[in-house]
């Protein structure tokens, strides 16, 4: 029952099922396999509800036990290992989760399992960590060998495809590429619309990144129109999830900035960040992006008392996150930049510079370093 809910995004409908099974389980003193299925589908559940600490304590024991009942280099760990990988990217562990994901991929090579369908999951993944690290064409790289033989295996019209697709499509927004992106989102919407329906709120991502695409292209009308619909979806869904909530509000902040709608902006942003405020152990790198905004507003409004505050506030929560050179905290330095410069503090906004510029070639160390290890 909790699958059947998890497939059509039900999460909320499915976590009281999920947590019934594992405590029969363990009251009855089930298999270790059933236990630890339980657990899984728990762990895979917290993820998707951003709940990545819960997430990562049950992964783990799910894991322990998983290995236990069979052994270290089942593929069956190898799966759980890409599970564990993504919630260490979704905390920002990059490191922790690229060794998750080579482990599995070993395991999948040392049980002679490593033709192009088995390991294609597994690139995708992959493609994923480098996206977040910001090692774009490496990303491009790994997605394009995978996406050739989903295609081939499961079909051009399969969810999975679509799902890949998608991904696709960020990252060419990411890169501004984006009539790449908009080709892709034109193949993977039709297909998730048959799966889940027309007015989903499981389409929300889709129609966010198809916003981007649209307000880079400055077609106002259909930039609002995806954002209408994003917001449709989760107020009339009954438990959207606080993260996708967050992201409609959060997207709708970026275009009224655009749309130089300032005071429109703000209140979208305060939005945002309320509902992150009321979650514990909310994803900190999203409200990291909140407060950047709102800093950013408030420079661009001449506030800069408010603005150097909310700054630091985000430099805190990315550096709790990331290291130091993540292109994410390059963000918020570049708006204190901006902000030193208009109050003419220039000694400040050369010294934001000059950090940027490490990140910047920090990163491009770190990228040269990642295409060595995949040689």
């Amino acid at each position: 029952m909790a699958r059947i809910y998890m497939a059509s995004g039900g999460y909320a409908k499915a976590q009281p099922f999920l947590e019934k099974a594992l405590h029969m389980a363990q009251e009855t003193n089930a298999s270790e396999t059933e236990a630890c299925a339980c657990m899984l589908d728990l762990a895979y559940l917290y993820k998707n509800q951003g709940r990545l600490m819960a997430a990562e304590t049950m992964c783990q024991s799910g894991l322990a036990l998983q290995q236990k009942a069979y052994h270290p280099n089942h593929p069956y760990v190898a799966h759980t290992l890409r599970i564990l990988s993504e919630i260490y990217r979704r905390q920002g562990r990059y490191q922790q989760a690229a060794s998750a994901l080579e482990r599995a991929i070993t395991i999948i090579r040392d049980v002679g399992r490593a033709d192009d369908q088995e390991l294609a999951p597994f690139k995708v993944d992959m493609a994923r960590l480098l996206v977040a690290q910001g090692a774009f064409a490496h990303a491009e790289s790994y997605f394009k060998d995978a996406i050739e033989t989903i295609e081939a295996v499961y079909g051009p019209e399969h969810f999975y495809t679509a799902k890949v697709l998608a991904n696709m499509a960020e990252l060419y927004v990411l890169q501004k590429r984006y009539s790449q992106a908009d080709a892709f989102i034109a193949r993977a919407l039709p297909i998730q619309e048959k799966v889940f329906g027309p007015d989903h709120y499981l389409l929300v991502p889709l129609w966010l990144t198809a916003s981007r695409i649209y307000q880079a292209k400055e077609d106002l009308e259909r930039t609002r129109l995806f954002l209408q619909k994003s917001l449709d979806a989760i107020e009339n869904h009954p438990a959207p999830g606080y993260l996708i909530k967050s992201d409609v509000w959060t997207r709708w902040g970026e275009f009224y900035i655009w749309s130089k709608k300032y005071n429109k902006a703000e209140h979208a942003f305060q939005k945002a960040l309320q509902i992150l405020e009321t979650v514990e152990n909310a994803q900190s790198d999203r409200m990291a992006i909140i407060l950047n905004n709102l800093a950013k507003i408030y420079v661009d409004q001449g506030k800069y008392s408010k603005a150097e505050p909310l700054c630091q506030r985000a430099l805190g929560l990315l550096e709790s996150l990331y290291e130091r050179d993540h292109r994410m905290v390059a963000d918020v330095l570049e708006t204190l930049v901006q902000l030193h410069h208009q109050i003419g503090n220039t000694t400040e906004a050369t010294k934001f510079k000059q950090q940027i510029e490490e990140i910047h070639l920090q990163q491009q160390v770190a990228h040269a370093q990642i295409a060595t290890a995949m040689e």
